[in-house]
């Protein structure tokens, strides 16, 4: 599984003037102060720390590399080492208030699953992932006829972690499929800045390079 700390993804993700990244600001502030959080796929633990110094959560955190978790630990975070594919199913129902998928899910055998996992432990789930549907993916997939790759997918075609490319459309027919319910979406352009939000989808699907989504079960 792709970790949050890989060097290729990390080094090309736009950050804020303080050095955070925005896709990871984006996801906090989604999160309510004091909240009980579980990270999946937590990478180095950068959203862990944010979470904490922003949001003063009670953390908890998932990672499949030993060398991800060595670091979180370090820094004194909640780490476990394991996998969301087949690691999810041993957390008991409504467990925390939020559970966060951030650019990881492409990058799981099964998302479904993993989706439906995540709305089971927690109250709300809050994914995030990059946007296979945009512009310069399809001009590369058109013109040049090879697989894409940009600043947030740059892998080739034979070394990525990335197994299940989704767009933005994608996604939010399978919230649809599974009766999930869409609090609040934010896609973001190259700039990571927030596409308007009265856009309809498919101005989000081809500027968006990124999305975020809050999630909950439907009542």
């Amino acid at each position: 599984m792709l970790s949050r700390s890989d060097p290729k993804l990390s080094a090309n993700i736009v950050r804020t003037a303080g050095g955070a990244r925005v896709d990871l600001v984006m996801v906090a502030d989604m999160v309510v102060r004091g909240a009980k959080v579980l990270d999946v796929g937590c990478g180095d633990g950068e959203l862990l720390r944010l979470l904490s110094e922003r949001r003063d959560v009670d953390g908890r955190g998932i990672e499949l590399s030993r060398e991800g978790v060595n670091e979180c630990v370090a820094k004194g975070l909640a780490v476990v080492q394991g996998d969301a594919d087949t690691d999810l199913g041993d957390y008991p129902d409504d467990a925390f208030d939020y559970v966060i998928l951030s650019q990881t899910l492409q990058a799981t055998r099964q998302p479904r699953v993993v989706l439906e996992h995540m709305l089971r432990i927690g109250r709300h789930a809050i994914v995030s992932f990059p946007n296979f549907g945009h512009w310069s993916v399809r001009l590369q997939l058109m013109f040049a006829g090879h697989m894409p790759r940009t600043e947030i997918l740059p892998y080739s075609w034979y070394d990525t972690p990335n197994i299940h490319h989704c767009t933005i459309k994608d996604f939010v027919q399978l919230c649809t499929a599974i009766g999930v319910k869409m609090e609040k979406s934010v896609a973001l352009n190259a700039w990571g800045s927030p596409l308007r939000l009265n856009a309809p989808w498919w101005f989000w699907n081809l500027f968006g390079q990124q999305a975020v989504f809050l999630l909950s079960r439907k009542s």
